[in-house]
């Protein structure tokens, strides 16, 4: 493929034009943009007669796949931005299969463009919209794309929520950004669209109820449960915990849920809840969003740990 540019030895010039074109061809993963060729010294026939000898396969107008028609993956990507104009990056669905933490529409492939950019392509979803700030814009393997936070609030705007913090989670896990960072910087985002959703669900991750509010809203689901009124912020063992019933061997710890808990946070979880079992004690953890938003589960799971309860009691 190395030699699919030129056409015949030629002069050194030309070699060194040549050498050129291909290094741009290989960091584009082998797409290359027709304005590009003539910026670095091919003149219009020249291109026209690549074309003709299959050294250039168009992919969309005035972009190409050098060597070979088929272009890998990164290579579509590439391509689509160079089709949509010099301004175009990646976004949405195929800024996060890009980044690795979504999936793009199948067949199509998300571009932003300036808002008076008009020309459209077959299999190119163009967003046309108002200049993305420098700090939204940025490259990855070499493609023009918007950052990981833009490219999770544009994700935002068409997304279901269960998807969605299914993309913030693998954000994470990737190190792309984590939500501490995401909810700061929605703050800077006012009502664009897919800020409301995305601060929603992180909001919601990270809900904390006061201490009073906290038993407001779970002695009902205790009573519910079958369980009789519980000891509250008791000492059982070296750790003090929220709800106890010590007829029952039953400990309930709740949790405001953070995000990125230190090592030595989750260390000490781990400890307290190894010492309730090791005690003989039924440990459980709740968040509190789930006490608030998913009653029925935290009713259920305090009616199955109590019957376990009383029929080991019953042996």
């Amino acid at each position: 493929m190395r030699g699919s540019i030129a056409q015949s030895p030629g002069s050194g010039r030309d070699r060194g034009r040549d050498a050129a074109i291909w290094a741009l061809v290989e960091r584009q993963h082998g797409a290359v943009a027709r304005r590009q060729l003539l910026e670095m010294g091919l003149k219009a026939r020249q291109i026209e007669s690549r074309i003709a000898t299959g050294r250039l396969h168009p992919v969309w107008r005035g972009v190409y796949a050098v060597g070979r028609p088929r272009l890998g993956r990164l290579g579509r990507w590439m391509a689509a931005d160079l089709a949509c104009g010099p301004e175009a990056v990646l976004s949405h669905g195929s800024a996060a299969a890009l980044w690795g933490f979504g999936q793009e529409l199948p067949g199509w492939i998300d571009v932003s463009v300036p808002g008076a950019t008009s020309r459209r392509h077959r299999g190119i979803r163009a967003h046309r919209r108002g200049a993305l700030r420098p700090e939204e814009l940025t490259t990855h393997e070499g493609i023009p794309v918007t950052d990981p936070i833009r490219t999770l609030i544009d994700e935002a705007t068409r997304l279901q929520p269960m998807r969605l913090e299914r993309e913030v989670n693998e954000a994470d896990k990737l190190d792309r950004v984590n939500p501490e960072t995401l909810r700061e910087a929605l703050e800077h985002y006012g009502g664009q669209p897919g800020v409301a959703p995305l601060r929603m669900l992180l909001d919601r991750r990270t809900f904390r109820l006061s201490d009073s509010d906290l038993e407001l809203y779970f002695r009902p689901l205790a009573r519910a449960a079958g369980l009789p009124e519980p000891q509250t912020k008791v000492w059982v063992g070296r750790f003090e915990v929220d709800f106890h019933w010590p007829e029952l061997g039953i400990v309930v710890e709740t949790d405001g849920l953070r995000y990125h808990r230190t090592p030595s946070q989750q260390a000490r979880a781990l400890l307290r809840d190894q010492a309730h079992v090791a005690a003989g004690l039924l440990p459980l953890r709740f968040s509190h969003e789930q006490i608030r938003y998913e009653p029925d589960h935290v009713r259920e799971t305090l009616r199955r740990t109590a019957a376990l309860a009383r029929a080991r009691a019953d042996d």
